[in-house]
């Protein structure tokens, strides 16, 4: 095909023909002088009024590849070409482009970018989905761009969208609108972009610009900044391996550089190819501040040589149509990809021979996944729209996303959208990669779960059953609300996603139960069946079920699990719902009553009851499990069936008689130790009575012999690994102002390295060389780029003001493990438990409420103190916390 600087104007302007522009080209064969020149026509009224006359594009998933083959087809069958808004013009200006009415101006001329209000922009190619480094990149324009506006009320401060769709093989309407969907969800509204017709400097997608980018390549062409290279592709392909032989960087050697107007006029009238070439000044040397990365240089004339502006297409290519992009729409600050930042050489060159101001630029780091390659699909879910089907909250998606590679300068690592805006600063972001945590996004949008409502978290968990095919289509809407709610209350506590109140509740209709004892594959269920206490209070609930004793949900009441007296929803697991005649408080009637029958209390009571009627040895409050499962087997269930496993409450019934009858004889009672231990219980009881019949007070005497640890339902505490360790050395975070890194001893081979939030309460020299706890068993995170691998317990007061160290014995051993009385740390069954599952059932978070200080500063669980083979831990906190 042979074309020339017009038929390249051409196939831009049928490229933009859907803008629906209301300038119209007419084109002329370019002439040569003694100066190489070129012009393009057109008529315009002021750019003004050209804004005001714009309309939006109707949505098409047509791409330039396309339009250039309709052009071509319309070409050969004689048909009119409609070029910009009007059909066969036979309106010409002539002339120079210099003499034209500019098409566009650039806003920043003559002005100070870093005194402007802030104009920000995310420039997204549509050839995929919006993935999380695209997402970040966004997210830290919006924030300057949402300051902007609080800095500047009056002012044109904005965040602008612009579709970079040139990518003309891969560039889609789809995608497009797959990214925009994307940028609503995560609440990163645009100012100005495709779809706002207001917008002041559009148009906004850049295949429908073509009149711009043509206009000024013909400028650069005129003032002799820009020439025509007839060079073949065979003469490139050849010009690059002699270089690669020699040894030579490849790059154009500029062979159309200084070529005599009359060989160019000649190749003009033979309608050879060409392409653009962009004329680097000799000794050119470009030079940015970064503000994330310093200084940065380039010498133009040996790293890139004459590089194309338009290919023989007429196709604009990318760094072309971003520099005269960035410049018409008055960017001021460019946050970006690192990827792009030899991206920048040849866009400053552009904007200088443009006499446009250059942005400030700021080029981010790149996002690698926990293996330190750079993140993709292997990595999991990377694209924002999976993210979204996976559960998390937008909010917590913005919050993770602002501290891969920027913070505030503290150790907060929880932020609203607001608070955000306030302290954001592109010159904190660090140069360093940043690791994508989902362990850390998982823990973020669990914080940011905690402070909605069940209500506002409703909806959400329903789309979730409905992404996960959980529910029937033609469910009653009505009944679908309270499911939902009741999941969503359900799970509350434990979520840390919104998938995880629909797949909790997939697990609590179910029962996993096996069918024998032999079966049973859960070490923690067979050592309780052992011990004697699980046949007499399955039979004993299997012969109440059968009798129609049990209590069970109310038809009337559905949800009276879920609220209490005062009807406010109820999420903690230690509290039960209903008014005093409600099915919670039968039940909790009814297993006194087994308690007071059976002689049983406590852990021995609770596990086998949950055991036997939800076939799980952990979980959420049982009567708030078995309203859950009366909601999906009841009249009008919401749940498919087909998907979801559920199993009714006689079904369970019957399921737990027949296991019953595999358990082996010698597990029928309770073993003799523990006869023993209930005897002396007995007799402890008895002696309390006597004393209260002579005189002493009977509710006081009753409650003093109340132990803490036959109500407690946690992890056991020997799930956790504390041991003694001693501080080699500390320093501080070089990126955040209240966290000290410390290289602590725990009797490994290598000392462990841990982050902690103590610069505010202790000095450094007073640290190194102490003995202290370590939670050893928390898996390692990256704080702030620190990889922090434990904890170092310490015990604070209520307010949080004051902060001491737990302090072991000083003769402790480092590298001992932390015991607790009454508690068995040997074996299989008192080993601590794995880093990952401590992670995902959230074990410390569960057990932390429990480790508190006593009033003499005993560090103590469930009122028994932390012990080493040196004696009892200590701390100066008395009646604190200990985390």
């Amino acid at each position: 095909m042979r074309l020339d600087i017009a038929s390249m104007a051409l196939s831009l302007a049928i490229f933009s023909r859907h803008a629906r522009t209301a300038s119209a080209f007419t084109m002329r064969p370019l002439t040569t002088s003694s100066s190489v020149t070129s012009s393009v026509s057109s008529q315009l009224t002021s750019s003004a009024s050209k804004r005001a006359r714009r309309r939006r594009p109707v949505p098409s998933s047509e791409t330039l590849k396309i339009l250039w083959e309709e052009h071509i087809m319309m070409s050969q069958r004689g048909s009119p070409l409609r070029v910009g808004a009007v059909e066969g013009s036979e309106t010409a200006v002539n002339g120079s482009a210099s003499d034209q009415e500019d098409i566009l101006k650039f806003p920043l001329k003559g002005r100070n970018v870093e005194e402007a209000p802030p104009r920000m922009r995310f420039a997204p190619s549509p050839t995929g989905s919006l993935h999380v480094g695209g997402a970040r990149t966004a997210l830290y324009n919006w924030l300057v761009a949402k300051k902007g506006q609080l800095d500047f009320p009056n002012a044109d401060s904005a965040f602008i969208l612009r579709v970079e769709d040139t990518d003309v093989a891969r560039s889609t309407k789809e995608s497009e609108e797959s990214v925009l969907a994307d940028l609503r969800w995560l609440g990163l509204l645009w100012d100005e972009g495709p779809d706002i017709d207001s917008s002041p400097y559009g148009p906004y997608r850049q295949s429908e610009r073509g009149d711009i980018y043509v206009k000024l390549a013909n400028k650069l062409l005129e003032e002799g900044k820009a020439y025509r290279c007839f060079c073949t592709k065979e003469e490139l392909e050849e010009m690059k391996a002699r270089q690669e032989a020699e040894g030579i960087p490849p790059r154009y050697d500029g062979t159309w550089r200084d070529a005599d107007p009359e060989l160019v006029k000649q190749k003009l009238d033979e309608g050879a190819e060409y392409t653009v070439r962009f004329k680097v000044p000799a000794g050119a040397r470009v030079v940015i501040e970064d503000a994330v990365r310093g200084t940065v240089s380039w010498d133009a004339e040996s790293t890139v040589g004459d590089f194309i502006l338009l290919r023989s297409s007429g196709i604009p290519v990318y760094n072309f149509c971003v520099a005269v992009d960035d410049a018409s729409m008055g960017v001021t600050t460019v946050i970006r990809a690192e990827e792009h930042l030899t991206n920048t050489l040849r866009q400053g060159l552009i904007l200088d021979a443009l006499g446009a101001p250059r942005p400030r630029y700021a080029h981010c780091s790149l996002i690698l996944g926990e293996d330190k390659q750079k993140l993709s699909k292997r990595h999991g879910a990377t694209s924002c729209n999976q993210f979204r089907l996976d559960g998390y909250l937008p909010d917590a998606m913005i919050n993770y996303l602002a501290l891969l590679g920027w913070n505030d300068g503290t150790d907060n690592e929880i932020f609203t959208r607001e608070e955000l805006i306030e302290v954001f600063d592109v010159d904190r972001v660090v140069k360093s990669p940043s690791i994508f945590d989902m362990d850390k996004l998982k823990w973020i949008n669990s914080q940011h779960l905690k402070t909605k409502t069940v209500d506002e978290l409703t909806d959400l968990v329903k789309e979730q059953f409905h992404i996960l095919g959980f529910m029937k289509k033609d469910a009653d809407e009505e009944k679908l609300q309270d499911f939902a709610f009741a999941a969503t209350a359900l799970a509350k506590q434990m979520m840390e996603t919104t998938r995880d109140a629909a797949t909790n509740a997939q697990k609590v209709l179910g029962y996993a139960l096996p069918e024998s004892f032999d079966k049973l594959e859960d070490g923690e269920a067979k050592d309780m069946i052992s011990n004697g206490n699980f046949y007499p209070i399955a039979q004993t609930l299997i012969k109440k079920a059968e009798a129609g004793e049990l209590p069970l949900p109310d038809v009337a009441e559905p949800l009276a699990a879920f609220f209490d007296e005062n009807h406010n929803v109820i999420t903690e697991d230690n509290h039960t719902g209903g008014s005093a005649y409600s099915f919670p408080e039968a039940y909790k009637a009814t297993m006194k009553q087994i308690a007071k029958d059976l002689q049983v209390k406590g852990k021995n009571l609770f596990h086998p009851v949950r055991l036997a009627l939800t076939g799980e040895m952990s979980g959420q409050d049982v009567t708030k499990q078995l309203a859950l499962l009366h909601l999906a087997t009841g009249e009008g269930s919401v749940i498919d069936s087909d998907k979801v496993d559920v199993v009714a409450f006689e079904e369970r019934i019957a399921r737990l008689k027949k296991f019953c009858e595999t358990i082996p004889v010698e597990f029928h009672a309770p073993k003799g130790k523990d006869e023993k231990a209930s005897k002396g219980e007995g007799k402890k009881e008895e002696s309390t009575t006597d004393k209260t019949n002579a005189g002493g007070s009977a509710p006081e005497a009753v409650a003093a012999t109340v132990d803490p640890i036959d109500t407690y339902e946690g992890p056991p505490i020997t799930s956790l690994d504390i041991r003694v360790g001693i501080i080699k050395r500390v320093w501080e975070h070089p990126e955040a102002d209240k966290l000290y890194c410390e290289e602590i001893d725990i009797g490994e081979e290598q000392p462990r390295q841990i982050a902690s939030g103590l610069r505010p309460y202790m000095k450094a020299e007073d640290m190194e060389g102490r003995k202290v706890l370590v939670l050893c068993n928390l898996k390692e995170r990256k704080m702030l780029g620190f990889p922090s691998h434990g904890m170092v317990l310490c015990a604070s007061n209520k307010e949080h003001s004051d902060v001491k160290f737990v302090n072991p014995p000083i003769d402790a051993k480092v590298g001992e493990r932390v015991m607790i009385p009454d508690f068995d740390f040997e074996g299989e069954a008192g080993a601590p438990m794995k880093e990952n599952p401590m992670a995902k059932k959230k074990v410390f978070e569960k057990i932390a409420p429990f480790l508190l200080t006593n009033k003499y500063g005993i560090p103590e669980f469930l009122g028994r103190p932390f012990m080493t083979s040196a004696g009892v831990c200590t701390s100066s906190i008395s009646d604190g916390n200990v985390a």
